[in-house]
This record gives structure tokens, C-alpha cells and sequence, in this order.
């Protein structure tokens, strides 16, 4: 498989930020057999989740940026964690010089 060009990356980002988060999530998911999930909402900035595919037969990793937006339900005491997708970083592995 060839590995994405920056043209292709930067597609691929403006194609993934207009989806939700599990529809983003599951295409990244089926993009390549050879890629991998390497975290699944990781806490590494305060109040921001991150999620990272390396595609490695593209050449690329993909890191989907959360937040939490908590709101409200009918019974007192209980809250609902909606999480929010607010940035796509796609970036080139190592070996991708394209």
C-alpha cells in the first residue's frame, strides 16, 4: 500500500473533522488492515481526551482530540458525559517522507 502524500493528509483531515467521533473513529478503524489503535481516550492535557490510530501501511497517524461536555439529566445528582470531538491532528509516521 502506498503511503499518503500531504495533499492526501490533509483530505483526509477535512473529511474527518466533519464526522462525529465514532464515525471517525470507525473509519479509521477499517482504513487499513495494518493499522493499530495505539490509545483510546487518553487523559494528556486537562480536559481533553486523545485517541490515536497509526495507519502504518499509509504512513500516517491520526490522533482524535475530545472533550467533555457534561450535561444535566431528569434525576437530581446525575450527570451525562458527552464527549465531543474538537480537533484531528494527522501526521506522518517516520518512515512516510512523502
Amino acid at each position: 500500500m502506498a503511503y499518503l502524500t500531504q495533499e492526501q493528509r490533509d483530505a483526509l483531515k477535512a473529511e474527518l473533522e466533519q464526522l462525529p467521533f465514532r464515525q471517525a473513529n470507525g473509519r479509521l478503524k477499517h482504513m487499513d488492515s495494518h493499522g493499530r489503535l495505539a490509545y483510546y481516550r487518553n487523559a494528556q492535557r486537562t480536559d481533553q481526551w486523545m485517541t490515536r490510530w497509526v495507519l502504518t501501511g499509509l504512513g500516517t497517524q491520526v490522533t482524535l482530540v475530545e472533550t467533555n461536555v457534561k450535561t444535566d439529566k431528569d434525576k437530581p445528582n446525575r450527570v451525562k458525559n458527552d464527549y465531543a470531538l474538537i480537533d484531528v491532528i494527522v501526521e506522518p509516521t517516520p518512515d512516510n517522507r512523502l
